[in-house]
C-alpha cells in the first residue's frame, strides 16, 4: 500500500483531539514539546485546546489548518479521525491517527508509542495510503438541499422507528431494483469494515478504487450486496415513508431527514484522504486483531 504520492515534507503540524475530551492534555503538550525540539510549528485546533486548557501555542481552526499545516496529528478514536477528515476534505493535508478510543481501525498508533512512531514518520519511515472518499447530495423537487462528504459510508436509514422503508436504487442512472428495508449503506473500502460489514458485506482492501452497496435488514432475501467502480454513480429515492422518519447519515454523525421523493446521489470523491501509517503497519494484521479472528 506504498503511496505513489511526494513525500512528506513536514514544516509545521497540526494537533486535533476529540471533540471537547479534557483528558488529552498530556498528550498534546508532550506531542507539542517534540514538535518543537524538531523544529516544526505547531497549531493546536481551537476546540482542542480550549477544552484541554492548552495556553503558549496557536490555536487554529480547521480551515486554517487546511492551509497552514503539513500533517493533521488525530488523538481520539476512528470517529473523531472521520469527523477531522470531514472538515479537511478540501485539502491534501496528510493525516496520521494516536488511539485513545476502542477500535483503532484508522488511528492505529497507540498512546504509549506516540513520539516514537511519530518520529519515525518525520525521518521518512512510514506508509502512506490514499484512502477514497464519498459525495453525496440530496435533491428535493429539483433543487439541492444538501451535499455531504464521507469517508466510510453514506447510509439511507428507517431512522428511529421500527418501520421499514421502501425505495429504488439506480446506478449509472439504469435501475438495479426496489426495496423494502430498514435502508442501504454505500460503503468506501475503508468503510467495508464499518456498518457495512455489520449488514453483510464484504471487507474490500483499503486502495481498491471500488464501492460497496449492501442492504439492511430487507423484506427479502433475494437482494444480495454488490461491490461496483468508483467512477459509478449511485441514486436512492425514496418512494415511500408512510410511517417512519428516513434519514440519509454520512460516517454516523452528519444526518439529514428525508421525504418521500428524495434523491440521494452518491459517488467517490476525485481527490482521495492521505492517511499515514507507521512502517511496519499490515492491514492483515489489524484485521486478525480487531476482528478477533484466528486463536
Amino acid at each position: 500500500m506504498a503511496a505513489s504520492a511526494p513525500r512528506l515534507q513536514v514544516r509545521s503540524i497540526a494537533l486535533v483531539g476529540k471533540y471537547q475530551s479534557r483528558s488529552l492534555r498530556t498528550p498534546l503538550t508532550q506531542i507539542a514539546a517534540f514538535a518543537a525540539q524538531r523544529g516544526l510549528a505547531v497549531l493546536v485546533e481551537r476546540n482542542t485546546a480550549e477544552s484541554n486548557g492548552i495556553d503558549g501555542l496557536r490555536h487554529a481552526s480547521l480551515e486554517e489548518i487546511s492551509t497552514q499545516a503539513d500533517l493533521a496529528v488525530v488523538i481520539g478514536g476512528d470517529g473523531t479521525l472521520l469527523n477531522v477528515a470531514r472538515g479537511l476534505v478540501r485539502s491534501q493535508i496528510a493525516l496520521v491517527g494516536i488511539n485513545q478510543g476502542r477500535v483503532g481501525f484508522l488511528t492505529d498508533i497507540a498512546l504509549a508509542s506516540m513520539l516514537a512512531a511519530l518520529a519515525d514518520i518525520l525521518d521518512g519511515k512510514y506508509i502512506e495510503e490514499q484512502r477514497m472518499l464519498l459525495q453525496s447530495r440530496v435533491e428535493r423537487d429539483g433543487a439541492v438541499v444538501e451535499q455531504a462528504c464521507a469517508f466510510n459510508d453514506v447510509v439511507v436509514s428507517k431512522g428511529s422507528t421500527g418501520r421499514i422503508i421502501e425505495f429504488d436504487v439506480m446506478i449509472d442512472a439504469q435501475p438495479v431494483y426496489s426495496q423494502r428495508s430498514d435502508g442501504i449503506v454505500v460503503a468506501t473500502p475503508t468503510g467495508s469494515t464499518a456498518y457495512a460489514l455489520s449488514a453483510g458485506g464484504p471487507i474490500l482492501y483499503p486502495d481498491l478504487r471500488a464501492l460497496v452497496v449492501v442492504p439492511i435488514c430487507q423484506h427479502t432475501m433475494a437482494i444480495r450486496p454488490m461491490v461496483l467502480g468508483a467512477q459509478q454513480a449511485i441514486e436512492i429515492e425514496l418512494t415511500n415513508d408512510s410511517w417512519s422518519k428516513a434519514r440519509v447519515v454520512c460516517d454516523g454523525q452528519q444526518s439529514l431527514p428525508l421525504e418521500i421523493g428524495d434523491r440521494v446521489l452518491i459517488r467517490a470523491r476525485e481527490r482521495p484522504l492521505r492517511l499515514i501509517h507507521p512502517a511496519g503497519y499490515d492491514y492483515f494484521e489489524l484485521l486478525r486483531t480487531k476482528l478477533h479472528w484466528g486463536g
